[in-house]
């Protein structure tokens, strides 16, 4: 889902790669799919990004509209969210584990899975795709709904 280049709009106050300045989380979705090789492009560009001891502790739970799963994910939207999450192609929760293999707790788990989904936002925006990140959901469902273990 291609969205306007809005670099006319918006300044930089420093000399700042484009890339940054054309990454946005409109709330306008046109409908249009995703393919699963695209999402997968996402998935791969936020597999790349730093995190403490290479822990990689970011976890991607999806769901593309049109699987049986969408009404589960869906439900999980505040109303406000619904409005407008009704046309994305995808869904997707991120969750962080906050232990390394070893039991330790993971101190930076939730700043590298915010590292990942940058990485995953700015593939996006070179890909021409809207990819918004929100909080607006019910995390306590969600944990129960997704499976989402007890160390996420």
């Amino acid at each position: 889902m291609e969205h306007t280049d809005i670099t006319a709009y918006r300044h930089p106050d420093h000399d700042v790669d484009p890339l940054f300045v054309k990454r946005w989380s409109p709330r306008a979705m046109n409908g249009e799919p995703v393919t699963p090789e695209e999402l997968m492009r996402l998935f791969e560009a936020a597999r790349w990004a730093p995190s403490s001891n290479n822990n990689q502790p970011w976890r991607f739970v999806y769901c593309m509209r049109d699987n049986p799963c969408w009404t589960t994910f869906f439900n999980l939207l505040t109303q406000g969210n619904r409005v407008w999450c009704v046309n994305a192609a995808a869904l997707v929760v991120v969750v962080s584990k906050n232990t390394f293999d070893s039991g330790k707790f993971a101190r930076t788990h939730s700043f590298d899975a915010g590292a990942a989904w940058m990485s995953m936002a700015l593939q996006g925006t070179v890909m021409g795709l809207v990819v918004h990140g929100m909080q607006g959901f019910n995390h306590d469902q969600a944990r129960k709904d997704l499976s989402i273990p007890f160390d996420y």
